[in-house]
């Protein structure tokens, strides 16, 4: 099997049909999306990292009147993003490299940013800072600790790291963000470890 990080972005367009009908449509992320939507102002513009096919978080915040803007990597999963949900604004793109030379309210890369390196996570927070207004929200999630987890899609291995508790936060400190609310493996949000963070220059 392929452990490799490189191999993350090629599963996604393989396997992009696959992950459309077995991604689940309950909204577990609710009370963070809410909680994320409680920091930004009213209609505000949200950059989705990872965003895939936009369901069912991407029409979550459209419907509560986000200007969404999701990028992702599957050029696949993105025309599914389009087709769905034509009220969002979807870009094929690496969030490595992004440059869009426009600022967000918020931002959220949920069960996505963990795909990739160590050294590629901590380059995101130049990424996020970049983006940013004065008073953006951030939200994402990492692993419960510092290493590398293999898990599986499709009979196919698949890339998770993550940092340390006390990396992110000197990464979120350094990058001009503070932590609003940090949860690890939280039990009613599929065991999701979440960061919700609020820049504050």
């Amino acid at each position: 099997m392929n452990t490799d990080s490189k191999n993350v972005v090629d599963l996604y367009r393989r396997q992009a049909a696959s992950w459309a009908r077995n991604r689940s449509r309950d909204l577990i992320e609710r009370k963070w999306l809410d909680r994320f939507l409680d920091l930004l102002p009213e209609n505000p513009s949200v950059l989705d990292l990872g965003c895939g096919f936009g369901d069912p978080i991407g029409r979550y915040l459209i419907e509560r009147g986000c200007a969404l803007t999701g990028i992702d990597t599957s050029p696949e999963l993105i025309d599914l993003a389009k087709a769905a949900l034509p009220g969002g604004h979807w870009i094929v793109s690496d969030m490595r490299d992004l440059r869009l030379d426009r600022s967000f309210d918020g931002f959220l890369a949920w069960n996505s940013s963990f795909h990739l390196t160590p050294e590629d996570q901590r380059h995101m927070f130049s990424v996020f800072e970049r983006h940013a207004t004065d008073t953006a929200a951030l939200m994402f999630t990492t692993g419960s600790q510092a290493g590398v987890a293999i898990g599986e899609f499709a009979g196919e291995a698949l890339y998770h790291a993550s940092l340390d508790e006390r990396e992110y936060i000197t990464l979120l400190q350094q990058h001009t963000f503070e932590v609003v609310e940090h949860v690890i493996e939280d039990p009613d949000c599929g065991h999701a470890c979440v960061w919700l963070a609020h820049r504050n220059v």
